[in-house]
């Protein structure tokens, strides 16, 4: 940004989360002819941690420790996305700057991690 009041440039992340919620908001008008309303935020919760452990399983999969039908792969790489999805609809359910506390997050542990090593090296 060159000018104090600029928009900041947008980052891969940003990019993604606004994709995310475009695909949210299709699936809300699905929910509210379907259902008559949206998902709450403790059944968006849900539908996240179910394909968070079924990432698990994949992995095992992958591994060759667990059967699975299909392409892993595909299945895996599918269900890695979704959580994504899921992770940047419930930041914008609780008010979370995604791309934001991702940046500051990654940096606090880079920093402790920084730390460490050199702590590790004295």
């Amino acid at each position: 940004m060159t000018e104090q009041n600029a928009t900041p440039e947008p980052t891969a992340l940003t990019t993604a989360q606004a994709r995310a919620l475009q695909i949210r908001a299709l699936y809300e008008q699905v929910e509210e002819r379907v259902l008559g309303r949206t998902w709450t935020l403790p059944e968006l919760a849900l539908g996240f941690t179910n394909d968070a452990a079924y990432v698990g399983r994949l992995v095992l999969a992958a591994e060759g420790t667990w059967d699975i039908a299909g392409d892993k792969d595909a299945e895996l790489e599918h269900k890695l996305a979704e959580c994504l999805w899921w992770t940047f609809v419930l930041a914008d359910r609780l008010g979370i700057d995604a791309p934001h506390a991702f940046e500051n997050t990654m940096n606090r542990i880079e920093s402790g991690l920084e730390q460490t090593l050199r702590g590790i090296d004295t």
